[in-house]
């Protein structure tokens, strides 16, 4: 048996469209130390491909991370398969906000130096001294009380197309950048109740311990990230205090929540929370793009790359505009004022 895909991707694209069955997506994570992580990686590669999950799971020394979808007809058998390793056996599982079963069209289970790469040698802080777990509603009920200041710790095109209302949400692109900025965005708050909060927990645990070594006393973070509170207060039909859409790392890349639009179109500017890598194989850039400018760009970022992509232009590389990476971002307004007087943009 082959320990990894062999089927190229157009393939396996076409194999999930065509499945008659239902899947769900979940994702789990769990720090706890592993001995041997190849070896426990290859274990749960012969577990889970004869089940036909799909997912992209890293493995680490330091414990595991998942994004899966497991056909529903195998998914007592996949929970069964947890219950053989001590690092799975009931390890807490959250399932999507909205799924239409198309999230992962293979199984990709990787060995990496860390879970969450935060640029800090192993000792530099504890990481299991970390704050203290909330559930969904007690979050909830936190936000806007006085002396409560509320931290995303997920990367800036995360953040932009949702947030919980009154959110710090620091312009960072890595992990490692956003714990330095939060804690300096946070200095003269140490007296303050601190709410972290990412997509499904795993962030938060390292931020918040990175917190706790830093002079923070009273950290909290909302345990099964956003994804767990959605389903929370779905069952307790309260109006969400997160608006806009979570973004997810998957071929869906968001699911709404509040059901409000509150990013905008990197292109024309009109209100859009679709993200999309751009087109051309040069590129690849990360942006938010609208149906209309997708047309317009052939699903590309500018002009130049849609020519590159078209094969008649060969030297746009690296001319791109718009995008979540701060070394492309710039305001709208900027843009539309540069559009207007017709002068170059420049980086």
């Amino acid at each position: 048996m082959h320990l990894y895909n062999r089927v190229n991707k157009e393939e396996l694209k076409q194999r999930l469209q065509k499945e008659t069955f239902e899947r769900k997506t979940i994702s789990f994570y769990k720090y706890h130390y592993l001995e041997n992580p190849q070896e426990f990686r290859d274990n749960i590669f012969r577990d889970w491909f004869p089940l036909d999950c799909f997912g992209r799971i890293y493995v680490a020394r330091e414990g595991i991370n998942a994004q899966m979808s497991v056909p529903e007809h195998h998914f007592e058998a996949f929970l069964q398969t947890l219950e053989k390793y001590k690092i799975l056996q009931g390890i807490p599982i959250k399932y999507a906000i909205e799924d239409d079963g198309k999230s992962f069209y293979k199984l990709t289970i990787k060995v990496r130096p860390k879970l969450v790469a935060d640029g800090l040698d192993d000792g530099a802080y504890d990481v299991t001294n970390v704050g203290k777990h909330l559930t969904g509603l007690e979050f909830h009920n936190y936000i806007g009380q006085e002396n409560t200041v509320v931290v995303d710790m997920r990367n800036f095109y995360e953040s932009e197309i949702g947030h919980f209302e009154g959110a710090i949400c620091p312009e960072a692109d890595t992990f490692r950048e956003e714990l330095e900025i939060v804690t300096d965005l946070l200095e003269d708050k140490k007296d303050k109740k601190i709410l972290l909060y990412c997509t499904g927990g795993i962030r938060c645990e390292k931020a918040s311990a990175y917190l706790k070594h830093n002079g923070f006393e009273d950290v909290n973070q909302l345990h099964g990230g956003v994804l767990e509170y959605a389903r929370q207060i779905k069952a307790a039909e309260l109006q969400p205090k997160f608006i806009g859409k979570n973004f997810v790392f998957d071929e869906r890349m968001g699911e709404s929540v509040s059901g409000e639009v509150i990013s905008h179109c990197h292109q024309c500017g009109k209100p859009c929370d679709t993200h999309t890598n751009c087109a051309n194989d040069s590129c690849h850039l990360l942006f938010i793009q609208c149906d209309e400018c997708r047309e317009k760009y052939d699903g590309c970022c500018t002009p130049e790359c849609t020519e590159e992509k078209a094969g008649h232009n060969h030297a746009a590389q690296n001319r791109y505009i718009f995008g979540n990476s701060r070394k492309y971002r710039k305001s709208l307004a900027l843009v539309r004022a540069e559009k207007k007087s017709e002068a170059p943009i420049s980086k």
